[in-house]
């Protein structure tokens, strides 16, 4: 008796990535309850500067606007409805943005819409641009959720555009035309094309060449770009971050009928660490998209509270540049922690600069180089090691074992034993390997995989290439 929605199998909840999420959450690692469970390195949160948000709400008691002190603003907030938003938030909110950016360019808060969340631009970008049917081209690998978010309740269909390891996954002009010729053989209309910026699950920020190659062919194709730019204020090391807004600028493009079709998804999930207060935003050029988007924002509001409390934070300045600073301070260091700790294990990661995660090369932990041997390397590292970290199939990548690892949702302490953990382990495959045996699985721990695992995460022939 339910709705042909409410019992499809399109949300993408049944993937690997989210499964492993089920067996942590079942087996949950604790220093002392639990020392023996899952440690969770597929949740891309950064706890790492929490200590600074902290410090500066125990210096302005205040801020909240439910003191004793602030009975007025406690009844404005409480009545407050207007789906526009705080205007005091929305300011403070673009000048944030502006400041990640070095002030190289600036934004306009009447182009600023608010959602609850990331997940909610997204989706509100695919209602207002795309039909049933009509596709999004994005470049592999890509964050699994996009899965559900862009696809589950709007009816658009993704078309990956196939990056390779050959050149660190970087976004070509082939690549492209590919993706875009794929979506014609299929009779699907393109709408546009979606990138994140930095990526997830690359920990790279996309080149300067990139951005006009994409710039060049939404123009020549008369298409749209979204592009989500969540972990902005997370790049560490060079490059530097390039927003797409910046490009646009430099090209002398603001008031050309191309920005119109531009469209940044932001939220303070990453940069502030602050998943659970759900801010998330669509900035963009287009007015209609911006009128649009903000009567669908009904549907997900932030609540009023949360943005006066968020106003007071960003609005001071010191503090923003400092958290800035020390939050790129700290994911640098952490990085290099994990990849050293890696490396020692003789595993490689590809060159990252951004993000809360790194995208690890387990190719030479693989029994077989196919996605196949990809998921029986992932089984044994949930199971047997204790790790939950999201395979590379789960994020549509092409090429079996890679694997998405973040470092930045736990103690110092709980990675160092998560490293030993891997560390043993991969030398018994190595040693395995050596004496041309496999080591075996301990069925006392290890699981079946659902048959749906296979068919969500990957379409893949016995060769390890995607058909699709």
């Amino acid at each position: 008796m339910l709705s042909a929605k409410a019992t499809c199998n399109s949300h993408g909840q049944d993937s690997s990535y989210f499964l492993g999420w089920e067996e942590y959450e079942n087996n949950p690692y604790h220093p002392v309850d639990n020392p023996n469970g899952i440690i969770q390195m597929g949740l891309a949160e950064n706890q790492l500067s929490f200590d600074l948000l902290e410090s500066w709400l125990g210096n302005n008691p205040n801020a909240s606007g439910f003191t004793a002190q602030s009975v007025a603003s406690f009844r404005e907030l409480a009545l407050f409805q207007d789906y526009h938003g705080l205007p005091a938030f929305k300011n403070a909110l673009v000048d944030f943005m502006s400041e990640i950016r070095d002030n190289k360019v600036t934004f306009n808060p009447n182009n600023l819409v608010l959602t609850a969340g990331a997940t909610s631009a997204n989706e509100t970008l695919m209602f207002c641009l795309a039909d049933p049917g009509d596709a999004f081209l994005i470049p592999t690998p890509y964050y699994p959720g996009f899965d559900r978010d862009l696809k589950w309740r709007t009816g658009a269909e993704i078309v990956p555009i196939r990056c390779s390891s050959s050149n660190g996954f970087r976004i070509t002009e082939s690549a492209l035309q590919d993706a875009y010729q794929q979506a014609q053989n299929k009779n699907l209309k393109v709408k546009g094309v979606l990138v994140t910026n930095p990526s997830n699950p690359l920990g790279t920020s996309l080149s300067l060449h990139e951005l006009e190659l994409l710039v060049k062919f939404i123009s020549i194709n008369n298409l749209h770009l979204i592009s989500d730019e969540i972990y902005s204020g997370t790049v560490f090391s060079a490059p530097g971050f390039v927003s797409i807004m910046e490009v646009l600028k430099n090209k002398d493009l603001m008031d050309s009928e191309v920005a119109k079709r531009v469209h940044i998804v932001y939220s303070l999930s990453k940069d502030l660490g602050l998943p659970g207060f759900r801010i998330g935003a669509i900035y963009s050029n287009d007015d209609a998209v911006v009128s649009a988007a903000t009567k669908m924002s009904s549907f997900g509001l932030i609540s009023s509270q949360t943005q006066y409390l968020l106003s007071q934070i960003l609005s001071d300045k010191q503090f923003t540049k400092h958290y800035l600073i020390e939050n790129r301070r700290r994911l640098k260091q952490r990085h290099e922690m994990m990849e050293k700790a890696l490396q020692k294990t003789g595993i490689r990661c590809l060159k990252g600069n951004s993000g809360l995660f790194s995208w690890v090369d387990m190719r030479c932990l693989l029994s077989a180089q196919t996605f196949e041997g990809e998921m029986e390397l992932w089984k044994k590292i949930v199971y047997e090691v204790g790790l939950n970290i999201s395979p590379g199939s789960s994020c549509h990548c092409s090429e079996p074992g890679w694997f998405r690892v973040c470092f930045a949702n736990m103690s110092k302490e709980t990675l160092v034993l998560a490293m030993q953990r891997l560390s043993t382990f991969a030398e018994t495959v190595k040693k395995a390997n050596h004496n041309h045996q496999r080591p075996p699985l301990n069925s006392r721990k290890s699981k079946s995989l659902p048959k749906w695992v296979f068919s969500l995460s990957f379409t893949t022939g016995r060769s390890g290439k995607n058909d699709a």
